[in-house]
């Protein structure tokens, strides 16, 4: 996905498009993702995690060589949309794969590291992205966009022989295929007394379930999930651009937009290290307040030293660490197998919203409002999301996936 920020000025001058195409063009994958997420969610939850492991690897590596030869923003808009299903996809199915399979005490570290990996590939994709269009190729940016498809290439292999979840076998009732797995992926001693869940006939629906009592965790997730990825998505996808709106020309746009890259990975790896020891809650508070900080400080500065705006660019970049990890703890932990994914997939469709939004209104607000009101707008969307966290945000650390769903404790 990050991948797009790299080539957008190339692109947008080559085929000739206006700032509303390129805002479109950006926000495409976050639009599918919104369709991807809701898709993925219901489809993961009534076929297993496992058949759909493979749906995103493809349509990645389908859509991004299919950019190679794109000759319009229409049909850029249309692979770019395409990718962000699978992406949505991701979400549930991944995030459900994993969570299904940890001890409670690898749970949060693990799930946080996906977020890691998400931007460490954001950091690859402007490291990569820069070194082909610096090789001055006519179509260098053609090159930028289909290089991903290698990614997807070796997501295929590396799934080959995933297991299907035993939480969702025992789920469907299938007791014996999930004990089958589990001796297959701990060992010949384990089996189903090792894994307290018990099996559940219920066909209950995420509607049916978010009217007994988890709507205000789904409304938490919503909310909290949006503002953590709007001002994110929208400095992706046009990093570029608003560095270069700050004052930050040439080589400082092109090495500050990854130095900032590297900066988001350090506050995911800080974050995953204090997970288990400062608490859900507490993180995503602290994380909210002072990313927001940050961005005020971006709004007052905006044309301040070079320096300057990057010590401020980078601060947001590791303090919003926490927000970002728990993406993927929160709604996993948050809600019980039956709806896990399909919470999941609402959780990143209805955050991909206010995303897509956003990230389409950033080229028309840099024109419009100027640099330091569009960071203001960014800081405010980050302390929306910390009033939430303080109202709703609950503790699930040192809890057993059963006891973090639970709405009695």
């Amino acid at each position: 996905m990050s991948i797009i920020g790299v080539a957008m000025v190339q692109f947008s001058n080559d085929l000739g498009l206006s700032s509303f195409w390129q805002g479109m063009i950006a926000a495409s994958a976050l639009i599918g993702i919104f369709f991807g997420g809701f898709l993925g969610g219901v489809l993961t939850n009534s076929m297993g995690r496992k058949k759909l492991f493979f749906v995103g690897p493809i349509i990645f590596v389908t859509c991004s060589l299919a950019q190679f030869w794109a000759e319009s923003g229409l049909v850029l808009f249309i692979c770019r949309f395409l990718i962000g299903i699978g992406v949505g996809f991701e979400y549930p199915v991944a995030g459900s794969l994993l969570v299904e399979f940890m001890p409670k005490k690898n749970r949060g570290p693990r799930l946080a590291m996906l977020t890691i990996l998400w931007f460490a590939g954001a950091a690859l994709a402007y490291i990569v992205g820069n070194l082909i269009l610096e090789a001055g190729s006519p179509d260098a940016w053609r090159w930028v966009l289909a290089s991903p498809a290698a990614l997807g290439v070796l997501l295929l292999l590396v799934r080959i022989g995933t297991p299907e979840s035993p939480r969702w076998l025992l789920s469907k009732g299938r007791l014996a295929e999930a004990e089958q797995v589990i001796k297959k992926v701990y060992g010949p001693t384990f089996s189903l007394r090792n894994l307290p869940e018990q099996p559940t006939e219920t066909k209950a629906s995420l509607l049916d379930l978010l009217h007994s009592g988890y709507g205000k965790r789904m409304l938490f997730v919503a909310v909290f999930w949006s503002c953590s990825v709007i001002p994110v998505f929208a400095v992706y996808s046009f990093a570029p651009k608003v560095l270069e709106a700050l004052d930050l020309k040439g080589d400082w746009a092109s090495y500050g937009s990854v130095i900032i890259t590297l900066m988001f990975v350090v506050g995911c790896v800080l974050a995953t290290r204090l997970i288990n020891a400062m608490g859900r809650r507490s993180m995503v508070i602290h994380s909210f307040l002072w990313s927001g900080i940050a961005l005020l400080g971006l709004g007052y500065f905006s044309h301040g030293s070079e320096v300057l705006v990057l010590i401020l660019f980078g601060a947001y970049a590791v303090l919003i660490g926490g927000a970002q990890v728990l993406q993927l703890v929160y709604p996993n932990e948050l809600f019980p197998t039956e709806i896990r994914s399909a919470a999941v997939g609402m959780g990143a469709s209805l955050s991909r919203i206010g995303a897509a939004a956003g990230t389409w209104l950033v080229p028309i607000s840099l024109e419009s409002i100027g640099i330091a009101n569009t960071m203001y707008a960014a800081a405010a969307v980050t302390m929306v999301g910390l009033i939430f966290s303080l109202a709703l945000a609950p503790e699930t650390r040192s809890l057993s996936l059963q006891e973090a769903a639970s709405l009695s404790r």
